[in-house]
């Protein structure tokens, strides 16, 4: 998991965030292995911006892959901050359940959990049935 971390750290000095000046950084890892990776991205107009996760999502999908094996999220935070509603639901989207999901600060605190226990009772293609 020390890549994932070194990824996530790496990405999370990319962060655009002039405004808030938290920076995020996220890797995940995939099926295959590889490693894609993401940071959070404001905007002045506040709801257009982007989360790391969902930048690391975008570059597993751009690079022609769609399953989560591991993911780590860190933070400049002073406790490890949980993704947001709507990076929980996209991590459901490519990723089982029992998905590991660690969460950390840039100071190294961390917290491991799954997809399932950040979103319970995910919606999925199955309620569309």
């Amino acid at each position: 998991m020390s890549d994932l971390r070194d990824a996530a750290l790496a990405v999370r000095e990319n962060a655009y965030a002039p405004y808030s000046g938290f920076l995020v950084g996220a890797a995940i890892r995939t099926a295959s292995g590889a490693i894609h990776r993401g940071c959070n991205v404001e905007n002045a107009a506040y709801p257009e911006g982007t989360c790391a996760e969902a930048g690391a999502i975008a570059a597993m999908i751009a690079a022609g892959e769609t399953r989560l094996a591991e993911v780590y999220v860190v933070a400049g935070s002073p406790s490890p901050v949980p993704p947001c509603g709507g990076c929980r639901q996209k991590l459901a989207e490519f990723g089982a359940g029992d998905v590991p999901v660690t969460i950390a600060t840039a100071s190294g605190e961390e917290m491991r959990t799954t997809i399932a226990a950040l979103l319970p009772g995910a919606f999925d293609a199955g309620h569309m049935a």
